[in-house]
């Protein structure tokens, strides 16, 4: 069972307004379909003068009158996604999301090039290294001169909008993700979570994500404190 998240009528509507000239800047660049190992889907991709990157809306089944769309905001892993690293749950949680919107017959995963929470591949395995070393994820950033999450949800907003979209039943465990659409004009009717069994390398990481950046995610163990165990200079 998701929870409802209700949006005030105010923060909507200025969020109506900010997303007509953000629709401008976004636009599809290609389009066709895929057939995957989740079924089939339309695969579409977006370009927009805000980052340069190509951004890929992954689709499935009528979307109709655009309201109450199962979605799914991934972040780009390469890592996990390509690599099968074990240090966090991306992979897993793509392809949940894939699974689920696959059943539901009709959904969107957006896939967002925001490879370490918006820091890029190489400042991700800076961070990494940082981690080896006792400091947790947001900490890691904190030392690299970073906040803890750079993701932006401006263009996922403006791809949501061309894709006809109003309303969503968003697939998250963030907060944030929440806030980032509903300020450009989407409305969050729920939260699906999207919770994946921690393993023995990721389980810190994904209590560091709940404790220190919001992340509704649920432990039984209490939050655990490392000891360093060098210094690194970055």
């Amino acid at each position: 069972m998701g929870y409802i998240y209700i949006a005030h009528n105010a923060h909507m509507q200025k969020g109506e307004k900010m997303s007509q000239g953000l629709k401008n800047r976004v636009w599809i660049y290609s389009q066709t379909n895929l057939p995957t190992r989740f079924g089939q889907f339309k695969v579409i991709v977006f370009r927009n003068d805000f980052d340069d990157k190509e951004h890929l809306a992954i689709v499935k089944g009528n979307i109709g009158d655009g309201k109450n769309i199962p979605v799914r905001m991934h972040s780009e892993c390469l890592t996990s996604e390509v690599l099968g690293s074990l240090k966090c749950d991306c992979r897993e949680q793509l392809e949940t999301a894939l699974q689920y919107i696959a059943e539901k017959g009709r959904g969107i995963v957006l896939y967002l090039r925001q490879e370490g929470r918006g820091i890029g591949l190489g400042n991700k395995i800076r961070a990494y290294s940082l981690q080896e070393a006792g400091y947790d994820t947001v900490e890691a950033n904190h030392i690299l001169g970073f906040p803890d999450d750079l993701r932006q949800y401006d263009v996922a907003a403006a791809m949501l909008h061309h894709l006809g979209i109003s309303s969503v039943k968003l697939l998250t465990n963030n907060p944030k993700k929440i806030q980032g659409v509903e300020e450009f004009g989407i409305e969050v009717v729920e939260r699906v979570p999207i919770q994946i069994n921690h393993n023995p390398v990721n389980k810190f990481y994904l209590m560091t994500k709940a404790k220190k950046s919001g992340h509704m995610l649920e432990f039984e163990e209490k939050y655990p404190q490392l000891r360093l165990l060098k210094k690194v200079s970055n």
